[in-house]
C-alpha cells in the first residue's frame, strides 16, 4: 500500500476532504486525474487526501502504485463491483467530506475548493453536492452525432442545469460521510459491474431527506474515450439500459411505460412469422416497415429547428439508432432479471420533485 496507513474503522472522521477514485486498468487516463488532483489540492482550503481502489491485473496493478507515490495518494486493492470499491474508499478515508471522481476525468483547479465550500456553507440538511462533467473531444465524428442524444452524457451535465437534484452521477459529487453512512453507502451488487448504483445512492439520500445541491461551477472534464466509436457508445447505452431495469427490482414504485423499440420491433418479428408461408414473405416486410416509422419519429426528434440538409437528417437518424441500444439493454435485464413483462415499463429516472431546474430538458431521459 502506497501513502499513509489507513485509520481504524472505529476512528472518528476529521475536517478535511477525502477524494475517492474506483479504477481497473485506465493507467494513462489515472495518472493525468491524479495530476489534476494534486494541482487542485493547492487551492483547498482544507485538507485533502486521495484514495484509489483498484482491480487491475498485475501489471497495471504496478503502474497505480508508482503513480499513486509520486502524487501522494494512497493506494488499495478492492473488490470488482465500482460501488463496493466506493465503499472500501470511505471506510479507509479520514476526512469528514467526501468527492467521487472517476479514473477517466480530470479536476478542474478550483474543483474541491467549491466542493469543500459549498458543503461547509450549506445547511446539514444538504447531504451532497453534484456538480456538472463536459466530454471532451467534441471534434470527432461520432461525438457530433451523439451530441443529439439525451441519454448518452445529459446526466453527466444536468447539475449545470439545475438548482438540486434527486440524483446525480459519481463521476462528480460530493457528500458529507455522515449522510453516506446514514443511508448505507452503495449498493454492492447490482446488475451490472457499473450503472445504476449512483442513482440508488442518490434516491436513497432524497428520501431520508436530504438534499443533492448543485454547484455548476465545480467543473470535472471527462475524457473522450467513452464516446470515440460507435461500439464503445453502443456499449455504455446497454448498460445505462440494464442499469434501469435492476433500479425497478430496487424502487419498483417508479416505473413508468415506454415505448421500447427493440421490444417493438421485436413483436412485429413475432407476428410476422406466422403468416410468413402463406404470405409468400410478404409479411416479413412488417418488421423493416415498423423499423422505418420507429426511426422516422426518433430522427425527427434529433433534429434541431431549422435543420433540413441531408448530412443534418443523417446524424440525427444515426444518433437514434444508436439510443436503441439503450431500449435493447432493457429487453437483455428485463430477461435476466425474469420479468419481461417489464420489456414496455422504463425507469422513472428524472419525474421526481427533487429535481427543481434552472433550465429543464426538453424529454425525460430513457424515454
Amino acid at each position: 500500500m502506497t501513502g499513509p496507513e489507513p485509520p481504524h474503522p472505529d476512528a472518528v472522521p476529521v475536517p478535511g476532504l477525502s477524494v475517492v477514485v474506483p479504477v481497473k486498468a485506465r493507467v494513462a487516463e489515472t495518472r493525468a486525474l491524479l495530476a489534476s488532483l494534486r494541482q487542485a489540492v493547492a487551492h483547498c482550503p482544507e485538507p485533502v487526501e486521495i484514495v484509489l481502489v483498484d482491480d487491475s491485473e498485475p501489471a497495471d496493478a504496478r503502474l497505480h502504485r508508482a503513480h499513486c507515490a509520486e502524487f501522494g495518494a494512497r493506494y488499495v486493492f478492492g473488490p470488482r463491483n465500482v460501488g463496493a470499491k466506493r465503499n472500501l474508499g470511505v471506510r479507509l478515508a479520514v476526512h469528514d467530506l467526501i468527492l467521487f471522481i472517476d479514473s477517466d476525468c480530470l479536476a478542474t483547479g478550483d474543483l474541491l475548493q467549491r466542493h469543500v465550500k459549498s458543503l461547509r456553507a450549506a445547511p446539514e440538511e444538504v447531504g451532497a453536492v453534484a456538480g456538472p462533467t463536459y466530454v471532451q473531444g467534441t471534434e470527432t465524428p461520432v461525438f457530433r452525432v451523439m451530441s443529439r442524444s439525451r441519454l448518452l452524457n445529459s446526466a453527466f451535465e444536468w447539475p449545470g442545469r439545475a438548482r438540486r437534484v434527486a440524483w446525480a452521477t459519481t463521476c462528480n459529487l460530493a457528500i458529507r460521510r455522515s449522510a453516506f453512512e446514514a443511508v448505507g453507502g452503495f449498493h454492492e451488487r447490482p446488475l451490472t459491474v457499473v450503472g445504476g448504483e449512483d442513482v440508488d445512492l442518490g434516491i436513497r439520500l432524497t428520501e431520508a431527506g436530504y438534499t443533492i445541491a448543485c454547484d455548476p461551477s465545480a467543473l470535472v472534464v471527462h475524457d473522450k474515450g467513452s464516446t470515440d466509436s460507435l461500439g464503445t457508445v453502443s456499449r455504455r447505452l446497454v448498460t445505462y439500459g440494464r442499469s434501469g431495469q435492476w433500479l425497478l427490482d430496487v424502487h419498483p414504485g417508479r416505473g413508468r411505460p415506454k415505448l421500447n423499440r427493440a421490444a417493438t420491433l421485436a413483436l412485429a418479428a413475432a407476428a410476422a412469422l406466422p403468416g410468413l408461408r402463406a404470405s409468400r414473405g410478404r409479411t416479413a416486410l412488417l418488421v423493416p416497415l415498423v423499423a422505418a416509422a420507429l426511426l422516422a419519429r426518433d430522427t425527427r426528434e434529433r433534429l434541431r429547428p431549422g435543420e433540413r440538409s441531408p448530412a443534418s437528417v443523417a446524424e440525427a437518424a444515426a444518433c437514434a439508432l444508436l439510443d436503441w441500444s439503450f431500449d435493447l439493454g432493457e429487453v437483455i435485464a428485463a430477461v435476466q432479471l425474469r420479468r419481461p413483462d417489464r420489456v414496455f415499463t422504463g425507469f422513472g429516472w428524472t419525474d421526481d420533485p427533487a429535481f427543481e431546474w434552472e433550465d429543464s430538458p426538453d424529454k425525460p431521459y430513457g424515454r
